[in-house]
């Protein structure tokens, strides 16, 4: 799972990077401080995985992996190369989603771009250049595919059928994720605006709720995920050790730090599940799968081969193991099944697969 964080210059873009993955970015108070993409790869936080790890003791605990991939300052112009945007677009079209993170507070201190805040307006002009970037790139498909269908080629026209129904969209101001088409018809295609937006408000400690509401409210009208953090706290606890960072969010009110809700966010914007292998003598792990998968794909993200030669997987749930400990006691009462290529795997499934190659 590789997500970008992208923003205005000066909005918490590395502040947060930093805060969520140690990696020590560069973050100051200038434009374009970051110009080439940071990446830092944190374990995704999951109760689970530590209550496995109780049960079955094993030397080694291995968490599932979000890649962030901290994306410098994007201005108004950038799909025409302000601030070096071109660069920036190409690499947020690498990623799986996009983190827009957006100014949420007011500091005299910490100068916004544009003056003052104001997040709708920051996420309009980061979407417009968005938008203007695939407009550009549907032009030259358009462009590249008038010789195939001038020949009478029926993939042709179908494909240019497509292409104009997103350019009309694109130069209407809308993203091509409303043109009627599903993510697998625009996959080829690359394009940044079908990609899942989770917005991130990095707010002050003490937050302007009636901008925050407003925000969300947006958010939701887009039919895109929503967190509300500081950076600037997020900062802090990130310095903590690991035992006093509980502490300190019950001092705050917080369930959660800021990477556990945006994990939480974009694991379901991106509609994943995690299911797990277990063993009391290597290790206990968790993976990320697509929601919908069948067992052999799980089998596959652990290695092309248990795919390629599937054959079984035993399987039991997350709930089950905790109830009873052991899988001695779950065989004893048939809680661990014998699943088939057709078995859609569930979130918190422990498997194992048997395989042949």
């Amino acid at each position: 799972m590789e997500i970008g964080i992208v923003g205005l210059p000066n909005v918490g873009k590395s502040t947060l990077f930093n805060a969520l993955t140690k990696a020590g970015a560069a973050s100051s108070n200038y434009p374009f401080t970051t110009i080439d993409p940071n990446i830092g790869i944190v374990p995704l936080p999951d109760k689970r995985l530590d209550k496995l790890f109780d049960i079955f003791k094993p030397p080694k605990k291995t968490p599932a992996y979000i890649k962030f991939v901290d994306i410098a300052g994007l201005v108004k112009g950038a799909s025409k190369g302000e601030g070096l945007g071109n660069k920036f677009l190409a690499n947020i079209r690498e990623v799986d989603a996009i983190i827009q993170v957006v100014r949420a507070f007011d500091n005299p201190d910490v100068v916004h771009v544009l003056g003052e805040v104001e997040p709708i307006r920051d996420i309009e002009i980061i979407e417009t250049e968005l938008m203007l970037a695939d407009l550009e790139s549907i032009e030259k498909m358009i462009s590249k595919n008038t010789g195939y269908v001038k020949t009478g080629d029926k993939e042709a026209i179908a494909k240019n059928e497509k292409l104009e129904n997103i350019k009309k969209a694109l130069a209407e101001g809308k993203p091509a994720s409303v043109c009627g088409y599903s993510n697998e018809e625009l996959r080829d295609f690359n394009l940044l605006t079908v990609k899942p937006i989770l917005y991130v408000a990095n707010t002050s400690e003490k937050p302007n709720n009636d901008l925050i509401e407003k925000f969300k409210q947006y958010a939701e009208s887009k039919n895109a995920g929503f967190v509300q953090i500081s950076a600037q706290i997020e900062s802090e606890i990130a310095e903590l050790p690991d035992e006093e960072k509980s502490v300190f969010l019950q001092d705050i009110g917080e369930e959660y730090t800021g990477l556990e809700k945006i994990a939480l966010a974009a694991k379901k914007l991106l509609k994943l599940i995690s299911f797990f292998t277990v063993g009391s003598e290597d290790e206990v792990r968790a993976w990320n799968l697509k929601d919908g998968s069948t067992a052999p794909q799980a089998a596959g993200r652990i290695h092309t081969d248990f795919e390629r030669g599937f054959i079984k997987a035993d399987i039991y749930s997350f709930e089950s193991i905790c109830e009873h400990k052991t899988e001695k006691i779950l065989r004893e009462k048939g809680l661990i099944r014998l699943e088939g290529k057709t078995y859609i795997v569930k979130d918190g499934d422990i498997c194992f697969f048997k395989f042949n190659v």
